[in-house]
């Protein structure tokens, strides 16, 4: 039988926003940039997404709003 661990704590600013922090500094290493990041959970990803700046220093993903923000490096 599965079991599954609940907690009724205050939930967390991370459990909230799916898999996003709301603003993501990048540096031209990070290019091509894709949303979600490496790294995030794959429990609340939305579908891999690439993202470009368009000569911008900035652009946003479409499907959760993280605004990406490109370093001048």
């Amino acid at each position: 039988m599965l079991k599954i661990h609940t907690t009724h704590s205050t939930p967390s600013r991370a459990s909230t926003v799916a898999n996003a922090e709301l603003l993501c500094n990048v540096t031209r290493a990070d290019l091509p940039l894709h949303c979600p990041m490496p790294g995030t959970t794959s429990w609340n990803s939305h579908p891999r997404v690439y993202l470009s700046f368009d000569g911008q220093e900035r652009t946003n993903c479409p499907y959760c709003g993280t605004e990406y923000v490109l370093s001048k490096d």
